[in-house]
């Protein structure tokens, strides 16, 4: 079922059958501030696989965690490194996303972690009104693997289907450009992926980061 989210009734409805789609176990296409993502539950090991499943992933290729409040972070982690806290202050929510090793105690299975998690909080009202209410949830880009990333929900269900339950549809991405991916489980902090976010911004509160090419 497809939402347009532009509407205000039938945003309404779409948030509280994609918060009730995620509590089942199902999977939602929602918006973000970079590009549609398709998202699970992440404390639901059958909706991750099914995630993993419709975009044709093996588990060596664990989504990305998306959370609707910076705290959120604090219970993902045994001991979060103060780079990861100075960045998350300074661009949650926002185009950031921070690689951290997850606490050992967490109950979910989101594929072959070696004990890390990729987590964010993204910039858009739809997905912090969901994430907010279902908590922590894998988040991938909406699309099959090997194909173009979706900037709509409806380019989004062109790809997907039936595998998802609801679609929200917010209109066109503005800027579908992908986040910048920071690695902060080594002495150093490392730049994973260039994105969204510069490198002078990321020196601007972590000066010792360094880009891996």
């Amino acid at each position: 079922m497809l939402y347009d989210c532009r509407s205000l009734g039938d945003r309404d409805r779409g948030i509280a059958a994609a918060i009730e789609a995620v509590k089942n176990g199902e999977l939602v296409v929602l918006p973000t501030d970079t590009v549609y993502g398709i998202g699970a539950d992440a404390f639901t090991p059958h909706a991750v696989q099914a995630l993993l499943t419709a975009k044709g992933r093996d588990r060596q290729h664990p989504p990305p965690v998306l959370v609707g409040s910076r705290h959120t972070l604090d219970g993902l982690v045994y001991l979060l490194p103060s780079a990861a806290r100075d960045l998350a202050d300074a661009f949650w929510p926002g185009a950031l996303t921070i690689v951290v090793e997850h606490s050992p105690s967490l109950q979910w299975d989101i594929g072959d972690t070696g004990g890390t998690v990729a987590v964010r909080m993204p910039l858009h009202p739809v997905a912090l009104e969901v994430l907010r209410e279902t908590g922590p949830m894998a988040v991938s880009s909406a699309n099959k693997t090997g194909q173009p990333a979706a900037v709509t929900a409806e380019e989004a269900r062109e790809q997907l289907g039936y595998a998802v339950r609801v679609y929200l549809e917010a209109g066109a991405c503005p800027d579908p450009v992908p986040s910048t991916i920071v690695d902060v489980t080594g002495e150093v902090p490392r730049v994973l992926r260039q994105g969204a976010v510069p490198i002078e911004k990321l020196r601007d509160v972590v000066p010792d980061i360094q880009v891996v090419n």
